[in-house]
């Protein structure tokens, strides 16, 4: 039987990573194979990208940026994603394709009938078959990741606008598909939050997890 696909979305300090660890620990707990993976990123080529795209100091055309996330995204789809799903695994991605709608289309410009191309090519049209939109104000999002450690990426780094426009997006993409994408309260606490998404899982695919 084949794997399900799920992706967690939101603007950065929104708690993806958090929610994605907890949910993995659960599908454990309940003898689900998962494969927890991230965008861009999750294979050697795809991770050279991440670091090309997230932390170098050379500016970056819009357009080239959207190229070059899709070429991971491509990647990291034929060599993670569909070989898991096939072999009945569960995948559990932080960000997929809406993330290039909200950052590269909301955020930078990009035209959105651009990305849907570009989407076509990468995923050969792999949707997730459920994606939990973590919703955060921009405002609470920069006081948490202004707490990290480590240093601002090339979007956390972004002017509020840019990141009220990323969001936008994302809450557009949620109302357009209702029926793939769940939108969750990011400010809840993180014990709330992993409740809730079980219960979505158990709702939504039909399994109950521990």
């Amino acid at each position: 039987m084949r794997g399900k696909f799920l992706s967690f979305e939101g603007g950065d300090g929104a708690g993806k990573s958090t929610q994605i660890a907890l949910l993995s620990e659960a599908l454990k707990r309940s003898g689900i194979t998962r494969v927890v993976t991230r965008e861009p990123g999750g294979t050697p080529l795809a991770e050279d990208i991440r670091q090309w795209v997230l932390h170098e100091t050379v500016a970056i055309n819009a357009t080239t940026e959207a190229l070059l996330i899709f070429a991971a995204r491509a990647q990291h789809t034929a060599e993670v994603i569909e070989p898991a799903l096939e072999a009945g695994k569960w995948v559990l991605c932080d960000r997929y394709t809406d993330a290039s709608y909200a950052y590269q289309g909301g955020g930078r410009g990009v035209p959105f009938e651009v990305i849907e191309s570009l989407e076509a090519i990468a995923t050969g049209g792999l949707k997730p078959d459920l994606t939990f939109f973590l919703e955060l104000s921009v405002e609470e999002g920069v006081r948490r990741t202004g707490g990290r450690n480590s240093v601002q990426d090339r979007f956390e780094a972004q002017e509020n606008e840019f990141k009220k426009r990323v969001r936008s997006a994302y809450q557009r993409i949620a109302a357009k598909d209702p029926h793939r994408v769940e939108t969750l309260d990011g400010g809840k606490s993180k014990e709330d939050l992993c409740a809730e998404i079980r219960a979505l899982v158990h709702l939504r695919l039909g399994v109950a997890i521990d």
